[in-house]
């Protein structure tokens, strides 16, 4: 946790000349400090005194703040930096309804986190951690009247540092640190041992650890709340990046811009309007796989005998419910995750390219269409076995199979 703040500062013509003199001593004077096994007091005073008059650390771009959909949350991602407490507070106050604040925050000054935790306390906000949440940040999120924290998400803690010259992490006092965390009820146990953690180093605790040291009220899916994954970057580049990040696969259509964009242009159309993150993201697989089908099945008999043994793979791996979705419906995308190889996405390339048709006309059926995974898979063996496969590929993989229910009842 960064406790002092960061400036750019200027300096010209034999200003520059000295500056660079007594940057060049300090150097070799720290450069003793390096083969020490710690940094000892002196020199981390003369660090922390040299970082003070020359700056040599760049702040990074503001934190975005911004009012959610239905002014019901707060979106906030990014370093916490100078003034970043008073933005807050100012959006608090132009939008009283406000009841949540998502944080995604990598930290940054502790005075400003502390007093982003104030703003907090004193509106009686939930926290919310989307993604992750680290460093100083931590103070911010404890302060909350519920604090949430999805599945997967990630709490990050370690002892307070102020920054030395060039970024040399300088250990600081962490009793302000401690007292918040106990005020705001955690644990001292975990207190103690999320402060013991080394500056320069990060503690990740397990999810469930950090329920029961009461850092958070409860774990929650991603259907829970709005959509957080644009936060940083709420933009069709941003939409763009997010997309691929949940669907790599969809990286083999680069060389096809425009349907990336109408993907992302969904995906951010639904972050905008509020949709949770979960209803996001099983929108998004929908919108690519049936985008996907399309593509496939305007790919010639080459390409289809490729997807086959890729589908077949699968398969074989598959649970029955996931084969006869890759199987019956061509499912790349869940071939791709099963797998886990490149083996999806070249065949995804080889159909999208150029001399590829748009889309072919719809196949006939097989004359045998299997009910179940093995059958399925059988089928798709017996297929590849046979001169000019790609036909009755393009078939088995472009009619679905509903898995066969069962139905029983006991005896009266």
């Amino acid at each position: 946790m960064a406790s002092h703040g960061v400036r750019a500062g200027g300096f010209g013509g034999r200003g520059l000349a000295r500056m660079r003199r007594a940057m060049l001593a300090a150097c070799a004077v720290l450069a003793a400090a390096w083969a020490l096994p710690l940094l000892n007091s002196a020199y981390a005073a003369l660090s922390l005194r040299l970082e003070e008059h020359f700056h040599t650390q760049v702040p990074g771009p503001p934190a975005r703040l911004a009012l959610g959909p239905h002014g019901r949350d707060i979106r906030f991602a990014g370093e916490i930096g100078v003034g970043t407490a008073a933005r807050l507070a100012a959006l608090l106050a132009a939008h009283p309804e406000v009841t949540r604040i998502h944080l995604t925050s990598e930290g940054g000054l502790v005075e400003e986190a502390a007093a982003i935790g104030d703003l907090i306390a004193a509106r009686r906000l939930a926290t919310y951690v989307p993604d992750y949440c680290v460093s100083a940040c931590t103070l911010a999120f404890v302060r909350g009247a519920g604090r949430y924290l999805v599945t997967n998400g990630r709490l990050g803690f370690h002892a307070p540092y102020d920054p030395g010259l060039f970024g040399q992490v300088v250990q600081a006092d962490a009793a302000a640190e401690r007292a918040a965390y106990l005020a705001a009820g955690v644990d001292p146990a975990f207190a103690a041992q999320a402060l013991g953690i080394a500056s320069d180093s990060l503690w990740i605790p397990d999810p469930a650890r950090l329920v029961e040291a009461r850092v958070a009220t409860e774990l929650v899916d991603t259907d829970r709340f709005p959509d957080s994954t644009l936060d940083d970057d709420p933009s069709p580049a941003g939409a763009r990046a997010a997309i691929l990040r949940a669907l790599p696969l969809l990286d083999a259509l680069a060389e096809r811009g425009g349907i990336l964009d109408a993907l992302a242009a969904a995906y951010l159309d639904g972050y905008r309007a509020g949709l949770p993150e979960g209803a996001a993201l099983d929108r998004l697989r929908a919108r690519a796989g049936r985008t996907l089908a399309r593509i496939l099945r305007g790919a010639d008999d080459a390409t289809w005998v490729e997807a086959g043994r890729v589908l077949l793979r699968a398969m074989r791996r598959a649970d029955p419910d996931a084969c006869l979705a890759i199987g019956g419906e061509g499912d790349l995308l869940a071939a791709q995750e099963i797998l886990a190889d490149d083996a999806a996405a070249r065949v995804l390339a080889r159909a999208a390219g150029p001399g590829i048709r748009a889309e072919a006309d719809p196949p006939a059926p097989p004359a045998r269409i299997a009910r179940d995974c093995a059958g399925l898979i059988a089928a798709y063996g017996e297929a590849l076995a046979r001169p000019g496969a790609g036909a009755a590929l393009r078939a088995l993989a472009s009619h679905r199979i509903r898995p066969a229910r069962e139905a029983t009842a006991l005896p009266r």
